[in-house]
């Protein structure tokens, strides 16, 4: 809540575990291992899409990149809470701005960032198992939740596998969403403890559930409570039907607790309820494409991309009914046996669903349902269950078919989301982390493309702004435009002045990229990424900067007029100019399958293979039967490229073959690109760095060669 505050907080939640597992030793108690299974076994459902990629990552990359406002939210709450005090203009400044100073809820992201101070790795890479953590935490609960009703351990385990991961809340996790499976997680939680609580005695049982619901409440924020009103009005007609002392004095240690730990949450909807009214708007569907089927809840709908309908719409909806008709014998099964918690569960959801869905926007109606959905298919297979412990052949065959129809459909919608996972490309994100943590303080920064994950969480010490992003600065095109979100152009595009702001530029490599401004040095070079830094004065004015090239091409042959021009103005002085090799097109690959074609090359020497858009199969590269490089699921921006590999080359034709396979059981395999292609060849630029110059009345041996850029210098 506080600057001052803010960094204690790790080492109080270390000093409050020690302290918890020296008052209350858990060895003392070894439990049965089927509540093991249970949280392993849903832990490793979540964890499987980023765990069999062999890559430390996260899902949900170019989809919604809401998560990378998570990353900087967290950042910067874990050191200096909402305080953005010191912060210069940059879009992390900004996202900051429109975020964390207005009250967004950040206790979904608390735990995370008290990760990062235990094991000092970047939260990114946290992230996806903080994910997967949660969602075993959510099994556990189911585990807990189902023990009245489900005799077996063993198949108790294996229901709340299922119940965990119903297609809705495992999509939204493929997403990044943090406050979907926490709160679902909550939610059971509060479920859970109110069943415990009603038959524990003393003021003091009250505390766990007190905190249950103020977390639900930091989580989703104040508004977003409303899943605990059902819970608050049974407590006040339990008082007033009661009105048995002992009873009265948990309900206000109940009531008292839970207002003195959600004070967070009621500091920070102080600022939040100004900026609610978009929450409500029908018209607001963030990444949606249109409202999700109230149906979802349900937990089965087997679409690669939960967001659109099932290709087998009918089947879904029978299996759906499977399901509706289970959870009404589960809820009688739980009436028959006074096993509270299940039904305050799917009490909880379902009002809550209805309340949520009926007043917001699709936006929140869709977490909503993501969040509710687990207590009805938990229900669904605890009333199977049912059945199968009643002795009856006939019944229990129904009922073993149906457990077995609600668990296949569950994986079913999950393995074809599986397939269309969007994971972020690791080596892209590691490669602005390295340099995010070697430039930290060279400030301000510029990123020329589309990369909310540079300037919102790695590059954050270095003032950063992205030319398409949120942020303070409008950076221009030489046309006077500048470029939407998402776009990405290279840094001739822009104007000087604009560019010259920034000390440092953060430019992605690929064979039509200008070397900026006369100014700016190599500074460092990756795979993707290239740093341009400027000293903090220069001793030189830039008259005119003559950008020369296209899109295609990072040089191009200047006009002798514009030559002689730059010359006028740079009398006293001198013309710099900078030289880029050709680049040479080859062709735009197939989506899947092997396509060869002859490419001629003008020189020999070194060539970097590059293969431009976004990917999901395998693609591999040969020249002339030598192996040139290959990469699996290559996620990308329209118009930016991935350097696959060098070879080299002597000059003349030259046979290049390029193979995409697709399919398979790697995680993101079935996913459709979005703009793939073309392959393309350049010569490794051995001099990326040097500028060369003449005197003014040299310029017209500057005419008919092909330049990179001229400058007029003074």
């Amino acid at each position: 809540m506080t600057d001052a505050t803010a960094e204690l907080s790790g080492p109080l939640v270390v000093a409050l575990a020690v302290a918890g597992l020296l008052l209350s030793p858990p060895w003392r108690y070894l439990p049965s291992p089927w509540p093991v299974v249970a949280a392993v076994g849903t832990f490793a459902v979540f964890a499987a899409p980023i765990v069999l990629s062999g890559q430390a990552t996260f899902a949900g990359y170019i989809k919604l990149d809401d998560t990378a406002t998570y990353f900087a939210m967290t950042d910067r709450t874990m050191e200096h809470a909402r305080n953005l005090a010191g912060l210069a203009p940059s879009t992390y400044e900004a996202t900051l701005s429109t975020t964390l100073a207005l009250g967004y809820p950040t206790g979904a992201l608390m735990p995370l960032g008290i990760g990062y101070q235990l094991l000092a790795y970047d939260i990114a890479w946290l992230y996806q198992p903080y994910l997967a953590f949660m969602a075993a935490l959510l099994g556990l609960t189911l585990y807990a939740l189902l023990e009245p009703l489900v005799g077996s351990r063993r198949l108790r385990a294996v229901f709340a596998i299922v119940a965990a991961q119903t297609a809705v809340l495992y999509g939204y996790v493929l997403w990044g969403g943090v406050k979907e499976v926490a709160g679902a997680w909550l939610l059971a939680l509060v479920a859970a403890l109110a069943a415990w609580t009603l038959g524990t005695r003393g003021r003091g049982a009250v505390l766990p559930l007190a905190a249950a619901c103020a977390a639900l409440a930091c989580v989703q924020s104040l508004p977003g409570s409303v899943w605990l009103a059902p819970l608050f009005v049974g407590v006040v007609v339990l008082v007033a039907r009661s009105r048995a002392r002992p009873l009265v004095e948990q309900a206000v240690a109940f009531a008292v607790a839970t207002v003195v730990l959600s004070i967070p949450a009621f500091v920070a909807y102080n600022q939040w309820r100004h900026h609610l009214s978009g929450f409500r708007s029908s018209d607001e569907l963030g990444n949606l494409i249109g409202p999700l089927s109230g149906f979802q809840v349900f937990g089965i709908w087997p679409s690669g991309d939960f967001r659109v309908k099932p290709d087998h719409l009918a089947l879904t909806y029978l299996l759906i009914a499977v399901v509706i008709a289970a959870a009404l014998a589960g809820a009688w099964w739980a009436w028959r046996r006074s096993a509270w918690g299940p039904l305050v569960h799917v009490g909880l959801a379902g009002i809550g669903a209805l309340l949520i869905v009926g007043l917001s926007s699709p936006w929140i109606g869709g977490k909503a349902l993501a969040i509710a959905s687990p207590a009805f298919v938990a229900l669904a297979l605890a009333g199977c269950a049912a059945f199968l412990s009643g002795g009856r052949v006939v019944e229990a065959s129904i009922a073993s078919v149906a457990a077995v129809a609600i668990a296949l459909g569950v994986l079913w919608s999950n393995v074809l989301q599986y397939h269309e996972v969007w994971l972020a490309p690791r080596g892209q994100l590691h490669e602005l982390e390295v340099i995010g943590k070697r430039f930290a303080g060279v400030a301000p920064a510029l990123m020329t493309t589309y990369e909310p994950y540079g300037v919102r969480h790695f590059l954050r010490n270095s003032d950063p702004e992205g030319a398409s992003e949120l942020r303070r600065r409008f950076v221009y095109l030489r046309n006077g435009k500048t470029l939407e979100k998402g776009g990405s152009a290279d840094i001739d595009r822009f104007r000087l002045d604009q560019v010259l702001v920034y000390r440092m530029l953060v430019l992605r490599r690929g064979p039509a990229a200008s070397r900026p401004p006369s100014p700016y040095s190599l500074a460092w070079s990756g795979r993707y990424y290239e740093v341009w830094v400027r000293p903090v004065h220069s001793s030189r004015q830039i008259v005119e900067h003559l950008s020369l090239g296209d899109s295609t091409q990072a040089a191009g042959v200047p006009r002798c007029s514009d030559v002689l021009r730059l010359a006028e103005e740079a009398k006293g002085g001198s013309l710099l100019y900078a030289v880029a090799p050709v680049a040479v097109p080859v062709t735009t690959p197939p989506l899947s399958g092997t396509l060869a074609v002859d490419t001629t090359v003008p020189t020999g020497g070194t060539y970097t293979a590059w293969l431009a858009g976004d990917w999901y199969g395998n693609a591999t590269v040969w020249v002339d039967g030598h192996k040139v490089g290959s990469k699996r699921e290559e996620l990308n921006w329209p118009g930016l490229y991935t350097d696959l590999g060098t070879i080299d080359l002597a000059p003349g034709s030259h046979r290049v073959k390029i193979r995409v396979d697709t399919g398979g059981w790697h995680p993101g395999s079935g996913g459709s690109s979005y703009s793939f292609g073309p392959l393309t060849l350049s010569p490794l630029d051995t001099h990326r760095d040097e500028v060369d110059s003449v005197p003014p009345a040299d310029a017209r041996s500057l005419c008919g060669r092909r330049l990179d850029w001229i400058e007029a210098v003074r």
